[in-house]
């Protein structure tokens, strides 16, 4: 049962800290999981934190200190000597052990390297590190089950049994010949079945997916959702196995593509979060509303040149809004569209195509909502020809914004730039701006100003 981790759960905590309880504290939290450790100690003043930290077991804390947040992780590693942060490296696996030393001083490196007791894992963690971030080598683990071929069922059953001992989760068993390099995968099952005296070469299976350590990790995110793999293997250049990539480091990719995403579909340049400082989150903010101000601006200088059809038509003035907000809106919703297709590589057929496809999509909507634009118009006496333009510029207006926001996030994708950009105030500005200019010049073609 999951505790809950309310406000006198803490206070419980705090007392016991202040107190120097130490026995009660370790028995209260014995059987608490790693993420709620981690909650715990977010929570906590940082020196409560610190303090809780160095108390509880490495094999507790290990675990939890990839769960905490960023910033207050940095904050207790600073506290800890290089011989603990050695221990608590010592509990996990080389790709979260390769996490943490990351995130340290080029000195402090290392001192934690060298205080590691294991030297085969301080060797796997250095190698590691040698990867660029973002790519499959710097999300991979060492860690994994691998027979050679040449062996028997005996041998394999043998050798996986001690490989084992150092693996979390067992997702797959990989196949090597002497020279390391990938031949394929083995089967549980067939494993069980075989004979004794058969060897690997006669029972595993050739076909397996791979990645190679420079691939990029939104590719090895595509390529496992696609066929649906829990765990993938990772070769370099020769083939030669290197390690594993399993499903739940490519939920946390996913998870910050996501949010980056997001982000820079709201309007905000660089990774931030609420807690952030007031310069932080200004200088991730301002850059976008800066663009929205300019964008304002030139909307305002395009109503300008048109001052003296506002004075004749008043009720131009009217619907300048609703121009706008329709191009925005339609722009997003295009935009927002190709952006997923392309994040779950599903964007198929010529542009041709998608051109043609959008412009009969928009003039269908456009219709529409021109009809009923007119009826409006109609119902308030307005001029017939007022009511025809504003129908006709709301259907330009959309069909525009709607090839704008479908094909700028492509261009901007085959430029190598995030196309998440183009969702937000980037498509919502400069739509906003076509679609008055529009407006205004199909009013002045109708009605002679």
């Amino acid at each position: 049962m999951a505790t809950e981790i309310n406000k006198e759960f803490i206070q419980n905590i705090e007392q016991l800290i202040k107190t120097n309880d130490d026995s009660a504290l370790l028995l209260l939290l014995a059987e608490e999981h790693p993420a709620d450790i981690a909650e715990i100690i977010d929570i906590l003043h940082l020196t409560n934190a610190t303090y809780l930290f160095k108390l509880l077991d490495s094999e507790q804390t290990a675990e939890a200190l990839m769960e905490i947040d960023e910033d207050d992780r940095e904050k207790i590693l600073k506290n800890l000597s290089a011989e603990e942060i050695a221990e608590e490296i010592d509990e996990l696996e080389t790709d979260d052990a390769a996490d943490i030393i990351a995130e340290l001083s080029s000195e402090r490196k290392k001192e934690v390297i060298s205080e590691i007791e294991d030297v085969d894992h301080a060797k796997d963690i250095v190698d590691l590190l040698q990867y660029g971030e973002g790519t499959a080598g710097s999300l991979m683990a060492k860690e994994l089950v691998k027979v050679k071929e040449t062996w028997d069922i005996t041998t394999c059953i043998k050798k996986m049994r001690s490989q084992a001992q150092e693996v979390t989760r067992v997702h797959s068993i990989y196949v090597v010949n002497r020279d390391n390099i990938l031949k394929g995968r083995l089967s549980l099952k067939d494993l069980l079945v075989a004979s004794e005296k058969a060897h690997i070469s006669d029972i595993y299976i050739p076909k397996v997916d791979s990645v190679n350590v420079n691939d990029d990790v939104e590719e090895v995110a595509r390529i496992m959702q696609k066929y649906d793999l829990e765990a993938i293997p990772v070769v370099d250049d020769a083939n030669s196995l290197q390690g594993r990539i399993t499903i739940d480091d490519i939920v946390d990719v996913i998870k910050e593509e996501a949010e980056k995403d997001y982000q820079l579909a709201a309007g905000i340049t660089e990774d931030v979060e609420a807690d952030d400082s007031i310069l932080a989150l200004t200088k991730a903010r301002l850059p976008w509303l800066i663009l929205g101000l300019f964008g304002g601006l030139g909307a305002a200088s395009i109503m300008g040149g048109f001052e003296d059809a506002l004075v004749k038509f008043p009720e131009l003035f009217f619907f300048t809004p609703l121009i706008a907000a329709m191009a925005g809106n339609v722009g997003v919703q295009s935009s927002a569209i190709i952006v997923q297709g392309l994040a779950n590589d599903n964007i198929k057929g010529s542009m041709f195509n998608r051109m043609i496809k959008e412009i009969g999509l928009s003039l269908v909507n456009g219709i529409i909502l021109a009809g009923l634009i007119f009826v409006f118009g109609i119902f308030l006496n307005y001029n017939i020809n007022i009511s025809i333009t504003i129908a006709i510029s709301l259907i330009i207006v959309i069909i525009i914004a709607s090839l704008v926001g479908t094909f700028v996030p492509l261009i901007l994708d085959k430029k190598g730039i995030d196309p998440a950009v183009a969702t937000g105030p980037f498509i919502t500005t400069s739509n906003d701006i076509f679609g008055i200019f529009i407006f205004f010049y199909i009013a002045k073609l109708i009605l002679g100003f």
